[in-house]
């Protein structure tokens, strides 16, 4: 029987993935990403969303490890903060739906309601426990209902520190010999600086003291919010490129300027000083008509690239459930449809990456895309 601790350490990272996908070839090296372009158009980055998530809980070493050995450029961890102001690996601070801490009595007492950007969210939260608490808790996963192979790995994963993920980083582009890199997500940073723990400075020390704080380092700093942006490159002086999210609807909390207002040719120009891409949702790159089926390319990626802005859109996922109604195969929600196709589409509009959570197909998508170009 294989080493437990082995087990533990990395989840038998290459277990488990469907075989119908097979094998993926290496990524290829990362390209620079800097104000003034760079990068091979034919070479979109493959960008492991929350790591290998349709393999692997979220947001798990184990993930983040699977992701790159499928073919992903890049990892991509969300940063929150703890009580004592480390940075760690979730999607949101509440914390009840990715890990076992629902099942902990020693935490009851810790379930609690806060206002979280405007909503109200009950649960626990990573900024109510110290990183020792949080590493007794083992990662669950998010959606079992949809990837229910995922739940095989419930309970064998800690939460990682930004730390490990830059040590992983560095260890994986050793051993793989490729430059691996790191794109993390300042999650909520209004909320948690009125907490007193603002993301910015500990996320920039990091970035530093692992050498990744160059306008060609291999690491891409995103957020929903163009203020945490523009403090990161004007007042904490980042100069590792950074990324706008956007979302289909809405705008940046406490910021009057919508998304849509950002995507204008105007407001992606004024966006070009401080940030060096954007990361819209994939329905801004091409929508959906009004039976769910994939429509016709916007302009966004030509008005971006116009500004000198890359495009790289989220979040594409093999199952029907999240495929346009003409890439869905069968009627089982949780099957897997025409992911691939798709994907190939989407490149081909000019796209400089795209977030996966299954790297595998985006590096297939991408060979796919580009095969006769």
């Amino acid at each position: 029987m294989a080493d437990r601790r082995q087990v533990l350490r990395f989840g038998a990272l290459a277990a488990g993935v469907p075989a119908v996908l097979g094998a993926a070839a290496p990524a290829l090296a990362v390209a620079p990403l800097d104000h003034h372009g760079g990068g091979d158009p034919r070479h979109p980055l493959v960008i492991g969303h929350r790591g290998a998530c349709g393999y692997r809980p979220e947001h798990t070493l184990a993930s983040y490890e699977l992701a790159a050995r499928l073919g992903a450029d890049f990892i991509e961890p969300d940063l929150v903060a703890t009580k004592d102001h480390v940075l760690v690996a979730r999607h949101e601070p509440e914390i009840g739906g990715t890990t076992d801490v629902a099942s902990r009595p020693e935490f009851a007492s810790r379930k609690r309601t806060v206002v979280l950007d405007g909503v109200t969210v009950t649960g626990w939260f990573t900024h109510d426990f110290t990183l020792a608490e949080l590493k007794t808790l083992r990662a669950t996963e998010r959606i079992p209902q949809v990837r229910q192979h995922n739940t095989l790995y419930n309970g064998l994963f800690q939460v990682p520190t930004l730390q490990e993920v830059l040590d992983l980083r560095r260890r994986l582009s050793r051993e793989l010999d490729r430059e691996i890199g790191v794109y993390p997500e300042t999650k909520h940073p209004t909320y948690f600086r009125r907490l007193g723990l603002e993301l910015e400075t500990p996320l920039v020390r990091a970035l530093r003291r692992a050498g990744l704080d160059a306008a060609d380092a291999p690491v891409l700093v995103q957020s929903f919010e163009a203020g945490n942006l523009r403090s990161l490159r004007d007042d904490h002086r980042l100069r590792a490129p950074l990324v706008f999210l956007t979302a289909a609807a809405g705008g940046p909390f406490e910021d009057p300027t919508s998304y849509a207002e950002y995507l204008t040719p105007a407001g992606l120009a004024r966006l070009s000083r401080y940030a060096d891409g954007i990361g819209p949702d994939k329905s801004q790159v091409i929508p959906r008509t009004a039976d769910g089926t994939l429509g016709t390319p916007t302009s966004l990626v030509g008005d971006a690239h116009a500004a000198g802005l890359k495009v790289m859109p989220y979040t594409f996922r093999a199952e029907n459930q999240f495929l346009p109604a003409d890439y869905r195969v069968g009627t089982d929600p949780n099957a897997y449809g025409r992911a691939i196709d798709e994907q190939v589409v989407f490149l081909r509009t000019g796209l400089d990456g795209l977030f996966t959570d299954q790297a595998d197909i985006g590096a297939l998508a991408r060979g796919m895309a580009f095969a006769r170009a």
